[in-house]
């Protein structure tokens, strides 16, 4: 890269809803804005996490100067351990409860957090070629703000996460701070695009408080309520109202008590003596009583599916339990809320959802008018929507021509795509190979793009295996080759196929002993390319072909 231009990209975050991980380079200097995961798709079966590729930071692992952290959200912190593991990170700065957060990560994977920093609305960093402030903003969890990145080449604002809230339940979003900045003068904005297509301003966090409290204040039922575990100011607002009517909390679900232990030490939940145990809840009267859980998103091993099914060992839900879900769904975890809420209803409960006549939720994420409010603000010169599939990217790059930014003037872009800014002036530059990085259980980065897709084919076309015993030596198949399935056929009612291919086996088998340059090599890819060209001829289905092969020859040496 040409060192004296101040460079601009993704690595994660563009054209997807996760793994956010933006950089800025200039000359010897890497700045680092967040490092997210992103949760798999059902196709990419047996990985936990999806994280932004950092080959190129790997690459140029002594011009790492920062990690910068705009807010506590997993699709912004959590690849923050993996990342850490693997590169050498001088500073880790973020605030408050986004600290605590990633300090839990990184102690859990026994990693070094001296590097931690916390940074506040007034905290400045300065490196040779690069200035950093913050600007706080309002989000669904405490203590987020925007970036301002000045270089000689010019000035770069990241909103982070955010919406324009003027009835907040924490602190309003600095919006003088903001026009400040945006009357200095604005090179590249680089937006939240989340919400994109959703005409029209996102409700207040207060009128879902009100909502809830009015739900609250009529039921006289046990009340279990889920929503997400990082919306402290969701949770601030549950506890404040089961005091307010005389219900007492239990807390079920490992990230809600995390979460909830971060909130009592950040200084948001102060009232400790309103918790109990599951134990003490279930010795409490009814409309004593509110379980505060997980599983919102209907995920399997949450909290609330476990109740739903019967299957929690500390509470038993009762017909006349109201479940509320303060959340709405994430795009792909429809189906899995429906289930858990069939499972509620099967059992008597009532159950509140999100809906136009009652607001219990929120989306943290600023809607269109909030958007064109925020590009009116800053009045950048250029403009570069982040954080959103490219639907998302595309309608937001579309307000900002609407709020008078030239077409020309806004970049729809790939991970991996540069912005150059030189003087004031941006252009397209090269473009960075990127590919996603899967963790799967404690490998990272091992899990290539083929073992993905030897995967789907065994879940949908199943294993086929091939055992055969052969003497190499006398150029003999000792015993006729056994075939067995998994996930293909049932062997017992498909007989004639399951001896077709054992036949044909013996037929590759023999063809390749009477060979002079026999190979225990050739043997098997014969029989994968073979077998499987033959499968497809009579089923259509591709299984997994796995040939074991035992050579008596070594044996008997």
């Amino acid at each position: 890269m040409n060192k004296t231009d101040t460079k601009v990209f993704a690595l994660g975050g563009l054209g997807e809803v996760g793994k956010n991980m933006y950089c800025i380079c200039k000359n010897d200097e890497i700045i680092i804005i967040d490092a997210g995961v992103m949760f798999p798709e059902n196709e990419l079966l047996g990985i936990d996490y999806v994280l932004a590729d950092y080959t190129f930071l790997k690459q140029n692992e002594n011009k790492i100067k920062a990690l910068l952290i705009t807010h506590g959200h997993e699709d912004h912190i959590g690849g923050v351990p993996f990342i850490v593991a693997n590169l050498n990170i001088p500073k880790i700065y973020a605030s408050n409860v986004a600290l605590k957060l990633i300090k839990l990560k990184m102690e859990e994977r026994n990693l070094d957090t001296n590097i931690l920093c916390e940074y506040n609305e007034d905290t400045v960093i300065k490196f040779n070629d690069i200035k950093i402030e913050f600007f706080r903003t309002t989000h669904s969890i405490p203590d987020s703000y925007g970036i301002l990145i000045e270089t000689e080449d010019g000035t770069i604002v990241t909103t982070g996460d955010f919406k324009f809230d003027l009835t907040p339940i924490g602190p309003m979003a600095n919006i003088h701070k903001m026009a400040k900045i945006g009357e200095k003068g604005v090179t590249l904005l680089m937006s939240d695009s989340t919400n994109a297509l959703s005409p029209g301003f996102s409700n207040s966090e207060s009128i879902v408080d009100e909502t809830l409290g009015e739900i609250f204040s009529t039921t006289k039922s046990r009340i279990i309520l889920a929503t997400f575990a990082s919306n402290i100011y969701r949770l601030t607002h549950i506890i404040e109202t089961c005091r307010e009517n005389g219900r007492k909390i239990a807390i079920f679900g490992r990230s809600m008590n995390n979460n909830i232990q971060i909130a009592k030490e950040a200084g948001y939940i102060k009232d400790d003596g309103i918790f109990v145990t599951s134990q003490e809840a279930n010795n409490l009267k009814p409309h004593e009583v509110c379980l505060l859980c997980t599983g919102s998103q209907g995920e399997p091993l949450a909290a609330l599916s476990r109740i739903a099914n019967g299957n929690d060992k500390n509470i038993t839900l009762m017909p006349e339990d109201t479940v509320i879900f303060s959340s709405s769904p994430i795009p792909g975890n429809a189906l899995s809320i429906n289930r858990v809420i069939n499972k509620l209803y099967l059992k008597g409960a009532k159950v509140y959802t999100n809906t136009t006549d009652q607001d219990i939720h929120t989306s943290g994420h600023g809607k269109q008018d909030e958007l064109k409010l925020v590009l009116r603000i800053f009045k950048p010169k250029y403009f570069m929507p982040v954080h959103g599939e490219y639907r998302m990217l595309k309608a937001h790059a579309d307000l900002g021509v609407m709020c008078d930014i030239p077409k020309e003037n806004t970049f729809v872009l790939e991970n991996g795509d540069v912005l150059s800014i030189k003087n004031g002036v941006i252009s397209r530059g090269e473009k960075i190979n990127i590919n996603d990085v899967y963790v799967d259980g404690n490998r990272i980065g091992e899990i290539s793009s083929s073992i993905i897709k030897d995967r789907k084919m065994m879940s949908t076309d199943g294993v086929l295996v091939v055992i055969l015993n052969i003497d190499s030596s006398k150029r003999t198949l000792v015993i006729d080759p056994n075939v067995t399935t998994r996930g293909f056929v049932i062997v017992n009612e498909n007989s004639d196929l399951i001896q077709n291919i054992q036949n044909k086996v013996r037929e590759i088998t023999l063809n390749e002993l009477n060979k002079p340059n026999f190979s225990l090599i050739d043997l098997k890819n014969r029989i994968i390319l073979e077998i499987n060209a033959y499968i497809i001829e009579l089923t259509g289905r591709r299984p997994i072909i796995i040939p074991m092969i035992l050579d008596l020859k070594h044996i008997n040496m």
